[in-house]
């Protein structure tokens, strides 16, 4: 972890610091973490790893996230239908005609 100390403060704030954020969110790892003296008060800005996610679609009525589990039957159904967002970029529909 990365720690940036701005000010005056002892190793015991510091540790007392990280000990307050992990017990907020025990489950996330902190990344980096920034520490101002702001008088009597410490102003704490920290980031955590970016979690993994699985991307979910809805195919044919189910939700799923790989399709290795369909049947030959489900494939064909997939690589049938039809697909109403063709445009991911708003630039690719400059010039199409209404």
């Amino acid at each position: 972890m990365e720690i940036k100390v701005i000010g005056d403060i002892s190793k015991e704030e510091q540790d007392k610091c990280i000990e307050e954020i992990k017990a907020k969110n025990p489950d996330k790892e902190i990344t980096s973490l920034e520490i101002k003296a702001d008088g009597d008060y410490l102003d704490c800005h920290y980031h955590y790893r970016e979690a993994n996610f699985e991307r979910i679609r809805r195919i044919t009525g189910y939700l799923v996230g790989t399709l290795d589990r369909f049947n030959n039957a489900k494939k064909a159904e997939v690589n049938d239908r039809v697909k109403h967002n063709r445009y991911s970029d708003p630039s690719e529909l400059a010039g199409q005609s209404k």
